[in-house]
């Protein structure tokens, strides 16, 4: 594998060099600032990028748009853990990185050690990709461009009265690396009256799904916060999981609230898909629960996922087709636990066709 590190700090650079000189099978190269990396890109044609935001001369996310436009690759972006670090990394995310790692002492790190093993790990992921992208998304973005978000004051109040009766009282969507553009692609899909509620787990730091809730809820017709408190669940909203915690389910007052739960360490990944589902199964009959399993690296939500549909709940993995990384949907389909297998493009119209199908309450 050939590697690129863009970052303007010669440090950096240096503890980058230190991070893959073990991995024997990597060829590495460096370069200090955007301009420098679209030289070497061409000269070295890397297999994959490792590309820092800030930087002088052309910044990282003005290189990564010449890199997707001119010679698209996987790009791993380097963030510092701040607001405007997470800001720029969903930015990034939205112009085509496949993920990022974040800087765990700020723009030039001196414990950059410490994410090592989570460097090489999402380097050699994104190798493995295939950088896809939903023809659907590309023409749903190309429609924001030029409209631009729906200003929050004037999305209409989700449709009360006798509309028909929702067969399903939850979806959970479960979602990792590659998440949260295929995410945003899949919510612009429902509308502002979707019968049920939407609860999210994509795995983040609590500072990127802070940013990440906002930018959705500026984009999509049915409304998306973050849950950091309990929260009664209502049809028409979308409610994602506050990072570095985990996200479960309880009855108050008879009505079905999500709770954000200190991250429980038995699970590896947080918020944890696998909590979020079993939690649900244990106040809501299966047979009302749909589940869905995005792009993601590992195995989250998995053996849950499948106990729920054996249990008669039903469920979508994405497939390879559209999926950035094929690890999370794998494993659910390879345990038998997806009643359907689809691209990104059209798992909104199947939600929405299930949601408004007779289902038992029993």
């Amino acid at each position: 594998m050939r590697l690129l590190v863009v970052d303007d700090s010669a440090l950096m650079r240096r503890c980058l060099r230190e991070c893959f000189e073990t991995e024997a099978d990597i060829e590495l190269r460096t370069a200090r600032d955007g301009k420098d990396a679209l030289e070497q890109i061409r000269a070295f044609d890397p297999h994959v990028i490792t590309l820092d935001i800030n930087m002088p001369v052309m910044d990282g996310l003005t290189c990564l748009s010449h890199i997707m436009t001119e010679m698209p690759r996987p790009v791993v972006m380097v963030s510092s853990l701040t607001d405007a670090g997470a800001l720029a990394t969903l930015e990034a995310l939205e112009l085509g990185a496949i993920d990022y790692v974040t800087k765990p002492g700020g723009t030039v790190s001196l414990n950059l050690r410490a994410v090592f093993p989570d460097i090489i790990t999402k380097v050699r992921h994104a190798s493995e990709s295939r950088g896809k992208r939903q023809p659907l998304a590309d023409r749903l973005r190309h429609e924001r461009s030029r409209t631009g978000p729906r200003p929050a004051q004037q999305r209409p109040a989700p449709a009360r009265g006798p509309a028909v009766e929702a067969s399903a009282d939850l979806v959970l969507v479960g979602v990792s690396t590659g998440g949260p553009r295929t995410l945003e692609d899949l919510l612009v899909q429902l509308p502002v009256d979707f019968p049920a509620p939407v609860l999210v787990a994509q795995h983040m730091p609590a500072r990127f799904t802070c940013v990440f809730a906002e930018r959705l809820n500026e984009r999509c017709e049915i409304a998306v916060r973050e849950v950091t408190a309990p929260t009664p669940l209502e049809a028409g909203r979308v409610y994602i999981a506050r990072g570095d915690a985990d996200v479960t389910l309880s009855l108050r007052l008879g009505k079905l609230t999500a709770l954000s739960t200190p991250a429980d360490q038995r699970f590896a990944w947080h918020p944890s898909v696998s909590r979020m589902v079993a939690s649900a199964m244990s106040v809501v009959t299966p047979a009302r629960l749909i589940a869905v399993q995005l792009t993601g690296m590992g195995d989250d939500g998995a053996r849950e996922i499948t106990e729920l549909r054996r249990q008669g709940g039903r469920t979508i993995a994405e497939s390879e087709e559209s999926a950035v990384i094929f690890g999370m949907p794998k494993e659910v389909i390879s345990r038998g636990g997806a009643t359907k297998v689809l691209p990104a493009h059209k798992i909104a119209q199947q939600l929405q066709g299930w949601v408004l199908e007779p289902a038992s309450r029993s």
